[in-house]
């Protein structure tokens, strides 16, 4: 089984993908899929085919099934989510979206996700109950979220350099640690 991370930011090296390394290193038996380094084509573009048959999605052939598979058959899941505009990324949405089509006539698929225990880190300096909504939907449990204000930390999360900051870093591990 194992642990999955995902982070969610497109910027390959930023922020969300370090913190999303650095859990990976302080979990064994850990793996990590970094939106920066491919592509979920969003909902559309098609006949809603996945609504009768979920294998019959123009779009089965990217990331979004391999990464449910992966996160149903893991002990718990991490989500690295930077803040845009005040709400998690598009390519959350679009993973939320197009998870409607895999479990679409499968809810044994979906009670399993929900089952695994999700924990969120936030890259977000503003309006954290967004980011608690948008994640109430993803497990049975309300995820546990830990939110990194980078300005708190002396940074600025666009230079991509929060965890330059010792505290921050302990911060993340701790919350790792965490039972």
């Amino acid at each position: 089984m194992g642990i999955s991370v995902v982070s969610f930011s497109s910027r390959a090296g930023g922020n969300c993908s370090q913190i999303g390394k650095l859990i990976r290193s302080s979990c064994k038996d850990s793996q990590f899929f970094d939106f920066s380094s491919f592509t979920v084509h969003p909902c559309g573009e098609c006949g809603y085919e996945c609504f009768s048959e979920p294998e019959k999605c123009p779009w089965s052939a990217d990331m979004e099934n391999r990464l449910l598979d992966a996160i149903i058959r893991s002990d718990l899941a991490y989500f690295i989510l930077p803040n845009y505009c005040d709400y998690p990324c598009a390519n959350f949405f679009i993973f939320n979206e197009r998870s409607q089509g895999f479990f679409q006539g499968r809810p044994d698929l979906l009670d399993a996700y929900e089952k695994v225990p999700k924990r969120a880190v936030v890259v977000s300096n503003t309006n954290e109950e967004n980011f608690r909504q948008a994640l109430a939907y993803q497990a049975y449990e309300e995820p546990d979220i830990l939110f990194l204000p980078a300005k708190e930390y002396g940074k600025d999360s666009i230079k991509g350099d929060l965890l330059t900051n010792d505290k921050a870093v302990s911060d993340i591990i701790a919350f790792v640690q965490k039972q």
